[in-house]
């Protein structure tokens, strides 16, 4: 069975873990409560198989904390990721220009792929949730970008995130099949 990395990352109050306990369909949280480190949501998507062949999937979701005081944590929580999900609120302009770091630390220096990533620009209930172009500057800019308002079309992010895992299944199966394969010839 394969067992999926996925790390949420991003500005302070972004949204992260409201978004990952919906996603995982864990329990609400009412209040704003700042992650300390890290907390680590196990789950399984019925939707989300490896390789047609049928086999189910694991997914551990890191719900990383958005403070920067946790950074000497950092190097332990990136080890042995799969995917990046870099979310942050599109309405505070200092999130755009943060997320860059948080791109740079969690993706481009962990050698990831740009398709490993998903940039989520999570809207708060009653922000209005403009989903007009966001400009954002390269490297950002030729990442997938979705928004999310869990109070206007919460099916839609769900829809996206299963999308995103996914294309991080079918590429941990195709890494896996090609190491079976030079270990055969």
């Amino acid at each position: 069975m394969l067992k999926a990395k996925i790390l949420f990352v991003g500005p302070c109050e972004s949204g992260k873990t409201v978004l990952a306990n919906f996603l995982t369909e864990s329990s609400d949280i009412t209040e704003y409560n700042p992650t300390q480190g890290v907390r680590i949501l196990e789950f399984e998507n019925p939707n989300v198989t490896s390789n047609n062949k049928g086999t189910g999937c694991e997914f551990e979701l890191w719900d990383c904390g958005g403070d920067t005081k946790f950074e000497s944590c950092w190097p332990a929580l990136m080890k042995d990721a799969h995917g990046v999900v870099i979310i942050f609120n599109p309405d505070i302009p200092s999130h755009r220009k943060e997320i860059e770091m948080w791109y740079s630390c969690f993706v481009q220096q962990q050698l990831l792929q740009d398709t490993q990533c998903l940039l989520i620009a999570h809207h708060k209930p009653g922000s209005g949730g403009d989903k007009g172009k966001l400009s954002l500057s390269p490297p950002l800019n030729k990442l997938k970008l979705v928004h999310s308002n869990l109070e206007d079309d919460p099916e839609e992010i769900r829809m996206e995130f299963i999308k995103y895992l996914k294309s991080i299944i079918n590429s941990m199966s195709e890494s896996r099949d090609r190491e079976e394969m030079s270990i055969i010839t």
